[in-house]
């Protein structure tokens, strides 16, 4: 198998072949990746007893930060890179097909909100804003393009220009979506305020240094009355992702067909916990089909039944058990 079509991914209609396709893609990037192929590698899979998604290895995230994550030489159209802190390495994702991201969040969008060009498309995102290589920018650029509304764009610090812009759409009953990140959201929550009950607000997450971090039930409480909203929206996604989960309230995320979350024991790497068991979080994006679609992340969680799932916090320590396991070989 040299190649899997993209647009197979994104017509996942079941879980049976969501399956499929995920031996599909584990076998390929087994071969085609090398730094995920050294990793199975080195942990002693028996690929024959690979037969289901629950077998499969997961790369811890941080490799993203050391090593180019690529099936076939290391090309990219775009690369998107972490914010990360002062004096640490940052995340890398090479996105070899741009069109293969643009897919992804469009159909998402499309699947949890309907129609983009129906919405006004409002975007606080100073923290990402003020760097470069951001793929949730790169996403809400093209948001706002997508979007019939001109009123749609970015606010930087301007909130004075934002709480009037929110009167306008009101007024008009134009359908709106303000995303931001949360520091900014609260900014703006505790400075102004507005009565906008069919907005809708979605944070990214994150102070992002900026703010001392809070439970979210108490960033959300505070963005309601802020906004005057019944919930608050969240999207959740990372560089190293070429997809989205979002949630339309109390923090339950929900994933697009191409996309799965499973939790692991913290303590044991390798083995999966069942459905409301705290753990850490794995991730299944078939739409990382050019770098790794299997990925350890550093978040907390549990899952649940229907597939939705919860983020609870992250690993205190900023190494994940098992970043020893690739080797130069």
């Amino acid at each position: 198998m040299d190649y899997i079509n993209s647009n197979r991914i994104f017509s996942i209609s079941d879980f049976q072949e969501f399956e499929a396709i995920s031996l599909e893609v584990f076998n390929y990037q087994v071969q085609h990746c090398e730094v995920y192929g050294r990793f199975v590698a080195n942990l002693g899979i028996n690929l024959d007893l690979v037969k289901d998604h629950k077998s499969i290895p997961y790369l811890p995230i941080e490799f993203f930060k050391s090593q180019k994550i690529s099936c076939g030489p290391p090309l990219a159209d775009q690369i998107f890179s972490s914010s990360g802190t002062s004096g640490m390495a940052q995340s890398q994702h090479l996105v070899k097909d741009i069109s293969v991201y643009m897919e992804s969040y469009r159909k998402a969008f499309q699947l949890f909100y309907g129609d983009i060009s129906k919405y006004a498309i409002l975007a606080l995102l100073p923290s990402y804003q003020e760097r470069e290589g951001s793929s949730l920018i790169y996403m809400v650029d093209d948001f706002i393009g997508l979007s019939n509304q001109l009123k749609s764009g970015y606010f930087l610090y301007n909130y004075q220009a934002l709480q009037l812009t929110l009167t306008e759409l009101k007024e008009s009953k134009i359908p709106t979506i303000l995303i931001g990140v949360s520091h900014a959201l609260l900014d703006f929550a505790e400075s102004h305020c507005i009565e906008f009950p069919e907005l809708i607000v979605m944070e990214t997450g994150g102070m992002k240094g900026k703010r001392k971090e809070i439970l979210r039930t108490e960033l959300h409480a505070i963005l309601c009355q802020g906004f005057r909203v019944p919930v608050i929206h969240s999207e959740y996604g990372m560089t190293e992702l070429l997809s989205q989960a979002y949630s339309k309230g109390g923090g339950i995320f929900h994933c697009p067909p191409w996309m799965k979350v499973i939790t692991r024991d913290t303590n044991d790497p390798l083995s999966l916990l069942a459905h409301e068991l705290t753990g850490g979080i794995n991730i299944i994006d078939l739409a990382n089909i050019n770098s790794c679609s299997f990925l350890a992340s550093q978040d907390l969680g549990r899952t649940f039944q229907d597939g939705s799932f919860e983020i609870l916090g992250r690993f205190d320590n900023s190494d994940i058990r098992g970043c020893n396991l690739l080797v130069q070989g």
